[in-house]
């Protein structure tokens, strides 16, 4: 996101824990990817003190600084975190950790950043232990429409990578294996003075194709950008299932116990 809008992730993160508030989960490992300087830390420490964190951190920010706020959050979560930088996964689209090895993966304004989110879903699959949840949030299609509004050639400008709404999200989710999807979504909407801000935002967000440099007229520019947040979780069930195959799960032999009658008829 880079510094500009880090005030969002912020926010968005608080929003997706307070989602969370009513759901019941152990948790012992904690995926949080991209991992960023901000409250959100303190907020894991509190609700899950003994956890094992582990976290991607985002391009752009210091060793230091992750250190420093880690420390200012909790001290103790020096001892019991395990991170590295986010471009470890994108080198390599996949999780530096073990199959069934976390019970959260708590992804915050990342999938619309990423070439093919399943690929993301089928890597939180495998890593997440049987019960385990998946919770994020993204930026759906319908962000910057006020930019995309303006007359052709006033501003350069790209699609984000996954243009997913949130029933594709949804219906992705449960063809990755994912149970009990439950999606929602968000216009949050962003009033600006200056167009300098605007283009600083929209910049952030990956909305340009390029750094805008020019000097716009005024009145050129909308005075606000809305943003479209999607919101989701969805659990990891029946891991034992082999995929199901023509609407039928197959089950490994191995999972099927028998039982004996130590009384005689």
């Amino acid at each position: 996101m880079t510094q500009p809008i880090r005030w969002l992730q912020d926010e968005i993160a608080d929003r997706m824990l307070q989602k969370l508030d009513v759901v019941k989960l152990d948790v012992k490992d904690v995926l949080i990817v991209p991992d960023f300087p901000g409250k959100h830390l303190a907020s894991f420490a509190k609700r899950y003190p003994n956890a094992n964190i582990h976290s991607l951190s985002e391009e752009g920010i210091s060793g230091f600084d992750m250190w420093r706020s880690k420390a200012l959050s909790n001290w103790r979560s020096l001892f019991n975190r395990n991170a590295e930088p986010i471009a470890s996964y994108l080198a390599n689209d996949k999780f530096n950790l073990p199959d069934n090895s976390v019970d959260l993966v708590f992804s915050d304004l990342l999938l619309q950043d990423l070439p093919d989110p399943r690929h993301f879903l089928q890597e939180c699959w495998r890593i997440l232990r049987e019960g385990g949840l998946i919770a994020f949030s993204y930026l759906g299609p319908d962000t910057g429409n006020e930019l995309r509004a303006l007359e052709l050639g006033v501003l350069k400008l790209k699609n984000l990578l996954s243009p997913w709404d949130m029933h594709d999200m949804g219906d992705a989710l449960l063809g990755e294996r994912f149970s009990d999807p439950v999606m929602d979504m968000e216009f949050i909407s962003l009033d600006y003075q200056s167009d300098a801000l605007l283009m600083a935002d929209a910049g952030a967000l990956k909305l340009l194709q390029m750094p805008a440099i020019e000097q716009f007229k005024s009145g050129v520019l909308p005075q606000k950008m809305t943003l479209e947040v999607v919101y989701g979780h969805a659990w990891v069930i029946g891991k034992h299932l082999t995929k199901a195959r023509d609407n039928i799960a197959y089950i490994d032999i191995n999972q099927i116990g028998r039982k004996t009658r130590s009384d005689s008829a």
